[in-house]
């Protein structure tokens, strides 16, 4: 402590610690995840296949759209009551283009398109983040390998406008389906 005092109040010391006036300020609070008005962030995701890449940010450019983010493809609550609901939403063609995106590879997500919409009557497209780099650009993973075995992306249904982030409903919890459900995003039908 004696020589931390006598390095301090000597002034080279000073005229050292004076170089750099710029503040540091340290927080436990973590910091923001996706909001209104964010952009989409322009990186590709996968459809169907490996070779067929599709960027939100340019799909989504203009008009109206949603994205909906799942923890995993064919896990319960995504198969059982998320997507379900917005499949069967009788007014999901006024939210615009519809996708899901999990972090999952290419061919699970085409295989779980084909069982949660088989005829495609929903218009609602399937892809896969299998690096996690769209989720991550959001801010919206969360470490999950006690159960999937790696990151994944938190629950979530982003409502977008002229790609921006007009309305963002992320569960609190990363996997319950209560701020992200059809009826809370999109009202009932």
């Amino acid at each position: 402590m004696f020589a931390l005092k006598t390095l301090l109040t000597k002034p080279s010391a000073t005229r050292a610690i004076s170089r750099f006036p710029q503040r540091v300020h340290f927080h436990a609070t973590p910091r923001p995840l996706v909001k209104a008005g964010d952009a989409i962030p322009d990186i590709d995701l996968l459809e169907n296949s490996p070779g067929n890449k599709v960027s939100l940010a340019q799909q989504l450019a203009k008009g109206k759209g949603l994205i909906i983010g799942v923890p995993a493809a064919f896990s319960p609550s995504c198969s059982e009551k998320h997507i379900p609901a917005y499949v069967e939403y009788a007014n999901l063609k006024d939210a615009g283009d519809v996708y899901v995106v999990s972090v999952n590879d290419p061919f699970v997500m085409k295989a779980w398109g084909l069982t949660m919409d088989p005829q495609g009557k929903s218009g609602i497209r399937f892809l896969a983040d299998p690096h996690t780099a769209f989720t991550n650009a959001l801010d919206l993973a969360f470490d999950s390998t006690a159960i999937f075995g790696q990151p994944r992306s938190k629950r979530y249904a982003l409502v977008i406008e002229d790609g921006k982030v007009k309305e963002a409903h992320v569960e609190p919890d990363n996997t319950g389906v209560d701020v992200s459900a059809v009826s809370k995003v999109l009202g009932h039908a």
